[in-house]
């Protein structure tokens, strides 16, 4: 019977905790991670302010976690769709047509997460900035990555800066991202496709594996 009491108070602990951070996710994506307050979730969440309290020891505790939980998210909606491709340079197209599908269909309200978070955080030092900074490379090494697995199944050429590639494609993401946000306007994101989509076709061993525009299937 104690056993049993503590696993239900543990499940429901999870619970509270999985609330708390779904809640501080949308806030952040808006407000940033330092408009973050447990008491302020606890209100919202109509919780009780030393639950929550007991679920994050500090206010830096409550934004690492948040930053974690997006984390999760983001590789859910972005990298994801795309792990049941082969390598090669649809794999890439889909990786970032999910990146724009992520920002566009507002998982998180703010648009991208990692996108404000970031610039809130960029200038500063600290476990959150670390934290934040770990997360970007690990995108900008995932994209890398991708482009360097199309190169060996020779979709795209060999003489292709890798690097310089993925800036470019991360540029136009987050460009979208940021012109939508800002002006509650929805068109930037064809922009960015179309302009990702080009640029691709200039990399390619075979444009013909591309669609040949944003609304056409791959290879078409």
């Amino acid at each position: 019977m104690a056993a049993t009491h503590i696993d239900g108070r543990v499940a429901r602990g999870n619970q509270t905790r999985q609330l708390v951070l779904k809640r501080a996710m949308q806030v952040a994506s808006i407000e940033g991670l330092e408009g973050l307050s447990l008491g302020r979730l606890a209100g919202e969440l109509k919780l009780s302010k030393s639950g929550v309290f007991a679920l994050f020891g500090s206010k830096e505790d409550l934004q690492l976690a948040t930053v974690r939980a997006a984390i999760k998210v983001y590789l859910q909606h972005v990298v994801q769709p795309a792990r049941d491709l082969p390598p090669g340079i649809n794999r890439l197209w889909c990786v970032c047509t999910s990146w724009l599908t992520y920002s566009r269909e507002r998982v998180f309200p703010g648009g991208c997460f990692f996108y404000s978070t970031s610039a809130e955080y960029d200038a500063r030092t600290g476990q959150v900035h670390d934290t934040l900074a770990a997360a970007r490379t690990n995108w900008t090494t995932h994209l890398e990555q991708t482009v360097w697995e199309a190169q060996q199944t020779e979709e795209i050429v060999a003489d292709v800066d890798i690097p310089q590639l993925v800036f470019e494609l991360i540029a136009f993401l987050e460009m979208a991202n940021a012109e939508s946000v800002l002006h509650d306007e929805f068109t930037s994101y064809d922009k960015a496709a179309t302009a990702i989509l080009n640029r691709l076709r200039g990399v390619a061993t075979d444009p013909s594996l591309l669609p040949a525009s944003i609304e056409g299937p791959a290879g078409a």
